[in-house]
């Protein structure tokens, strides 16, 4: 009779969960964060040092080669350990590292310890991705996703807005700053939740699964990998994910490049072409979220490769000296494509998983992308070197696009429906 009356309850009562919220709230304070930061050092190494396009792929790698290395482990210890006091502790750390960030003179110095800081945060989002599947009820897995959604997409709408116009009146330092000072609040937040567990027992749900606690983080590990392999739904969802990220991580931090091509002089514009993303992005995760469900897994992660290879497609074709409202409009699509697979990705995997091996799928998801920004960047940016970033942008554009065309017509295949 509880459990009836548990479905039965609106999915609006998310909020009035005080926990959530709160680490929510964390979320978004560090995610905001972020987007001031990588904003600042696109700028400060692109514009400013006026780096190659192959040393501004070695940024990527720096930042995904810890994730390769511990992102397994990551999860596991997601699924093991205390995931309040792990974010805690990426927050913490991060904020410290991130003030060193202002004291690199160069990339030799740069480079190390963006790969420190990103080891420390390869903990951050399986611990995340665990706590809010523990914390919220299964009919609130898809308005919980939508809302941390929201919160990455909507930061690229306030982020790159606040940080160019700080830009423009500072140094990328300034930025940089602002976010070592929104992971100190992010921790303050975290700091605040003290009785995580009474929240997760309103849930229904405990906090370890009895058996995990007597696993060796080796068998963890290898049950982790096991469950994705025997789950044909989850292997081809992980699969089309990683045949799109590839095609994009090639290009992912080149824009600074082809931006220097179409506006030498304005380092605004970038901020904007992503601000126009992030507000696309926002509008289709609102929908999204009205939604019990997102359905229709085919359509929504085909549809968004196809959306976000037509805008980097599009891009390329943006002549030298363009205005900004092609660059809006481009950057609006992009955010679209970019909003609807990611949601529809990140619920597909919480859904299809159970919720004691929820750290460990997406710690092995963050594995495999991390060996992606390893080799995909840096062949990037070597054809962009080479060949130009316009037509690199048009070429790959196609590309992805393709690869969501594939998804769609086959979405029967790689995404069947349940039984009844």
């Amino acid at each position: 009779m509880s459990l009836v009356l548990q479905q039965e309850r609106p999915a609006a009562s998310l909020l009035r969960n005080k926990v959530y919220v709160r680490v929510y709230s964390a979320y978004a304070a560090a995610t905001f964060g972020d987007w001031f930061d990588v904003l600042a050092i696109q700028v400060l190494v692109g514009y400013r040092w006026q780096v190659s396009p192959l040393m501004l792929a070695l940024i990527p790698v720096a930042v995904a080669l810890p994730g390769i290395l511990l992102g397994s482990a990551a999860g596991v210890a997601a699924d093991k350990l205390n995931k309040l006091k792990l974010m805690r502790i990426c927050d913490l750390t991060t904020a410290v590292l991130t003030l060193l960030v202002l004291l690199a003179p160069n990339m030799a110095w740069l480079l190390p310890i963006i790969a420190l800081r990103a080891a420390v945060s390869t903990m951050n989002v399986p611990a995340q991705q665990a706590l809010t599947r523990r914390l919220v009820r299964e009919d609130q897995l898809l308005q919980a996703t939508s809302l941390n959604g929201i919160v990455n997409q909507g930061s690229k709408l306030a982020g790159p807005l606040l940080g160019g116009l700080a830009l423009s009146f500072l140094s990328p330092q300034w930025c940089i700053l602002l976010c070592a000072f929104f992971r100190i609040g992010s921790y303050g937040l975290l700091f605040t939740v003290r009785n995580a567990e009474a929240a997760q027992a309103h849930t229904g749900m405990n906090e370890d699964d009895p058996t995990a606690q007597k696993q060796t983080l080796k068998a963890m590990w290898k049950e982790g990998w096991s469950f994705i392999f025997r789950s044909r739904l989850l292997l081809f969802t992980m699969l089309f994910g990683l045949a799109g990220s590839m095609a994009i991580q090639l290009v992912d931090f080149q824009f600074t490049s082809l931006f220097r091509m179409i506006a030498p002089d304005q380092e605004a514009m970038l901020g904007w072409m992503v601000a126009a993303a992030g507000a696309g992005a926002v509008l289709i995760i609102t929908i999204l979220s009205k939604r019990n469900s997102p359905g229709g897994y085919g359509w929504k992660l085909g549809g968004g490769y196809m959306l976000i290879g037509s805008s980097i497609g599009g891009l390329g074709l943006l002549p030298v000296g363009s205005s900004i409202l092609p660059v809006l409009a481009l950057g609006f699509v992009l955010g679209l494509g970019n909003g609807m697979f990611m949601v529809t990705f990140h619920y597909c995997l919480q859904k299809e998983t159970p919720p004691h091996m929820t750290g460990r799928v997406f710690g092995i998801q963050s594995t495999v992308l991390g060996f992606v920004m390893i080799a995909a960047p840096l062949l990037g940016g070597g054809m962009v070197q080479m060949a130009g970033p316009a037509r690199i942008f048009f070429i790959l554009g196609l590309v992805i696009a393709a690869i969501g065309v594939v998804g769609v017509l086959f979405r029967g295949f790689f995404w069947p429906k349940p039984k009844a």
